[in-house]
């Protein structure tokens, strides 16, 4: 009897290890590529022209939604002033289902007031789902979609329902000019060079935190648990100063959760002011 548990036990073994082995050499040949059948909301990469303190931004994603599977297209080109750049707001979705996980993203407010979000996410092929799993294995490439907070806050609060913080960033006039560039940089490269998503190393908010990194030195940890449980990132973010306020966290919670006034003010012209009221 031990013998056969012996011969059983190595073979639960081999296959284990062959089973790895499959998966790495899979991920060795299959290559990123920008040439899909892509989802519609995300068949178009935007990319911009930086001149001076000018930013050209191309593809701007500004959908109109009647539900999440049901919306009209439509991208637009639009110039930025740097010297406008008032602040940077940070994002906070939090998913339903499995504890710790969230989208985050960042939206950049200029004088005017205007506001032009930048959002790190998997690029769907048509028909495809997200699964954590599978993005361990180089099933989704990555995007950064440039779009207008009435697309993609309106997306996640008033169609999704899933609940949406909308944080005041932290920084100063350089560091909000340095972040913006670096995005853009980021979404230029992507356009010409693609990469594969990854549920650990290149998420959302990994690429948040490389950028902030960049511009902060080491100001993150890449090895706090909060980045890859991003529903805690606000957690992270207030505890390193980054959040703008002098609320307590759970105080900031309530009064950053938009998700009534969303809804209240859907159809408002000046959305993006009254959802921070």
């Amino acid at each position: 009897m031990k013998k056969y548990f012996h011969y059983f036990s190595r073979l639960v073994w081999l296959i284990f290890f062959i089973t790895i082995l499959f998966f790495v050499l899979l991920n060795l040949l299959v290559k990123p590529s920008n040439e899909r059948d892509w989802n519609v909301d995300q068949a178009i990469l935007p990319y911009s022209e930086i001149t001076g303190d000018s930013v050209k931004i191309y593809n701007v994603r500004n959908f109109s939604y009647a539900s999440t599977t049901s919306y009209q297209p439509n991208y637009y080109n639009k110039t930025f002033d740097l010297d406008k750049l008032k602040r940077v707001w940070y994002v906070v979705e939090p998913f339903s289902g499995i504890p710790g996980s969230a989208h985050t993203f960042l939206s950049f407010e200029f004088e005017g007031p205007q506001f032009v979000a930048i959002s790190v996410e998997i690029r769907k092929e048509k028909g495809e789902n997200y699964h954590p799993l599978k993005g361990l294995f180089n099933k989704y490439e990555l995007m950064y979609v440039v779009a207008v907070e009435q697309d993609v806050i309106k997306l996640r609060s008033n169609y999704r329902h899933d609940l949406v913080y909308l944080y005041p960033a932290r920084a100063s006039k350089e560091q909000l000019r340095s972040l913006f560039i670096s995005m853009l940089q980021r979404t230029n490269y992507l356009k010409d060079n693609p990469e594969f998503y990854n549920t650990v190393t290149n998420t959302c908010t990994t690429n948040i935190v490389k950028h902030i990194n960049e511009i902060v030195r080491n100001k993150i940890s890449l090895f706090d648990p909060r980045v890859y449980f991003p529903a805690y990132s606000d957690q992270l973010a207030y505890r390193l100063g980054l959040i703008d306020t002098d609320l307590s966290l759970s105080e900031a919670r309530a009064k950053f959760l938009i998700n009534a006034r969303a809804l209240k003010y859907a159809d408002q012209s000046d959305f993006s002011e009254k959802i921070r009221d």
